[in-house]
């Protein structure tokens, strides 16, 4: 017995030196990774990328409408109870995924369920659809531009491209002519439209016919992916830097075009339809599908993007507080963008002598024609136009780069022999942004307009949203575990997530996801321009192609992994990671934290 012995405490001891051996090699690679990878200088630059990542287009654009559309401030039942079961406690499970792990959202999966490694592939698929939203960006710098003029373009019809159609709005004060008006606008199309339709994108006749490329919006389009590039080519050590102007500034025209909107005739005509709450729209089960999407599309969730920036926070940040303050902050922007646009439509009503939901847009519609129309009607009209395409444009920008990096960052941490190395990031920024840049020209052609509108519909649709949440919220379930994650939170931020959380991540958002995506396909329309324009068969097919190419990722993913690992389920679920090796990571980031 006691020879028997021996062995096997020499066993033990050289067992517990590998460990120790491992537990160094690990910590001197994880060092390593850290200084290529680099970390956010100070609180301040991850809230303002955040902040400035999540608050984008649609709190300007989109949420305005939607609550107009769907019952006023009745809207905002749904809208609020739905960020407090889904928008919330999504945000807070991402950024603790990425604050945990240190990694993109491809490889944290590797670290929390390997099964579900497939999510973050998805998540990339996702990203390189989204950058075709670099497009708004380039019509906004195209308007500004034009905006120096002395004429502005779009409040005459006395330019090249106006049709005989073409019609100058006219400023009326006498209620006789509101006839009138109602049928210019039913009738005829006005100089906003043409110069949008047929100046900005002129448009052929469908996608089958592109045309050639226009230089003005090439020029454009390559001013902004320069931008990108500078904001980007040092990754968070740049864009930490950047944010300070790109983030702030919107928020101080936003309040500029707030005073003015509410010192505007007619002002409070407008504010009264965006807010004006009809109770029995709550009950449509269309409005609670609308309030969630547009959750999942301004918090940013589902997307992987929170995992990256969050990634780049210190072991102890507190992301639990944050999460809080940067979610207010997000519906805080939409609710008072609403304000900003529905008294310029009121005005813009009340001088033309018609209803306010004749000038109501969303989208494009509203950014690109409804509000350049109506601030030309009004004194020291381009200031304001200067001032909201300014708004735009950096809305824009923060959402951009923040989704270029995600996808560096992640593809990095990929291959981090590869790119973690000196002046690689920069390369891999650059040979990016220039491939993207010729894609892209294919978006500033004349049939462009088609081409985004579809990627737009399919490529990053809701539905993509909702399958993510569901996969997201079971891979938890199946990989770390809720109990688990809370304690890691606990751990990092010193606050314990109260159990609702847990309710939401395990029960709430997955029910609920999945009642959208089936409401979602049964509620599918084929997608139609101007209500007029369909597209042919086989757009529609690359456009359920796109959507496929992301969604299907995670279940083919997790079909592999079970067919290439030997064991059942259950041994496959064990497979995933060893407790020692987590024990590793942990205390690896624990010590990056200081």
């Amino acid at each position: 017995m006691a020879t028997s012995t021996v062995p096997d405490t020499v066993k033990q001891e050289s067992k517990a030196q590998q460990q120790q051996k491992m537990n160094r090699d690990e910590r001197r690679r994880a060092l390593q990774k850290q200084e290529h990878r680099g970390q956010w200088a100070n609180k301040t630059e991850y809230v303002l990328v955040t902040a400035g990542h999540v608050v984008g287009l649609g709190n300007l654009w989109r949420f305005p409408y939607l609550c107009y559309k769907n019952g006023g401030g009745a809207f905002l039942v749904p809208y609020g109870l739905l960020t407090m079961l889904c928008g919330i406690p999504l945000f807070l499970l991402e950024s603790s995924y990425g604050q945990y792990t240190q990694e993109g959202f491809i490889t944290c999966w590797r670290k929390l369920c390997p099964l579900a490694e497939g999510f973050g592939y998805a998540s990339l698929v996702i990203r390189l659809y989204a950058s075709t939203y670099i497009i708004v960006q380039t019509w906004a710098l195209f308007y500004l531009v034009f905006s120096f003029r002395s004429q502005l373009p779009w409040a005459s019809c006395q330019n090249t491209w106006n049709t005989a159609d073409c019609v100058e709005l006219q400023i009326s004060d006498s209620p006789s002519t509101n006839m009138t008006n109602q049928t210019i606008l039913t009738n005829r199309t006005t100089a906003a439209i043409e110069f949008w339709e047929r100046r900005v994108l002129a448009m052929s006749g469908g996608i089958e016919d592109l045309g050639t490329v226009s230089w003005e919006l090439a020029l454009c389009l390559l001013v902004c992916w320069m931008f990108c590039y500078f904001s980007i080519f040092k990754g968070v050590r740049s864009s930490g830097k950047v944010v300070y102007f790109t983030a702030t500034f919107p928020y101080v025209m936003l309040l500029i075009l707030l005073i003015r909107g509410l010192t505007l005739p007619g002002a409070w005509k407008g504010i009264y339809f965006y807010l004006y709450p009809d109770l029995n729209r709550i009950a449509n089960l269309r409005v609670w599908g609308e309030a969630g999407s547009q959750i999942f599309f301004s918090f940013s969730v589902s997307t992987g993007n929170l995992i990256v920036l969050s990634s780049y926070n210190k072991y102890n940040n507190d992301c639990y507080r944050d999460c809080f303050w940067i979610c207010l902050l997000n519906s805080g922007t939409s609710f008072v963008a609403g304000f900003v646009v529905f008294s310029v439509l009121g005005f813009m009503a009340e001088k033309q002598g018609v209803s306010v939901d004749t000038v109501t847009e969303s989208g494009p519609g509203l950014a690109f024609i409804a509000y350049p129309q109506a601030a030309a009607m009004m004194p020291l009209s381009h200031l304001w136009t200067v001032c909201f395409f300014l708004m735009l444009i950096f809305l824009a920008v923060d959402t951009h780069f923040v989704s270029v990096e995600s996808f560096l960052t992640s593809v990095s941490d990929l291959f981090p022999k590869l790119f973690y190395k000196p002046r690689r990031h920069e390369m891999f920024a650059l040979i990016f942004c220039i491939i993207f840049f010729f894609i892209h020209l294919v978006l500033v052609t004349k049939g462009g307009i088609y081409i985004f509108q579809l990627i737009d519909h399919y490529g990053s649709t809701r539905a993509c949203l909702y399958f993510m949440a569901l996969c997201q919220c079971l891979a938890l379930t199946c990989g770390l575990g809720a109990d688990r994650l809370i304690n890691i939170i606990e751990d990092m931020t010193g606050h314990r997530p109260p159990v609702y959380f847990k309710v939401c991540w395990k029960y709430i958002i997955p029910v609920l996801s999945l009642i959208s995506f089936i409401f979602y396909l049964v509620d599918y329309k084929h997608l139609k321009i101007n209500d007029w324009y369909i597209y042919p068969d086989w757009a529609y097919t690359l456009g359920w192609t796109m959507t496929l190419s992301s969604v299907l990722m995670v279940p083919l993913w997790a079909a592999v992994q079970m067919c290439l690992t030997p064991g059942t389920f259950r041994q496959v679920r064990a497979h995933e990671e060893a407790p020692e090796t987590r024990e590793i990571h942990d205390i690896i980031v624990k010590h990056l934290a200081y």
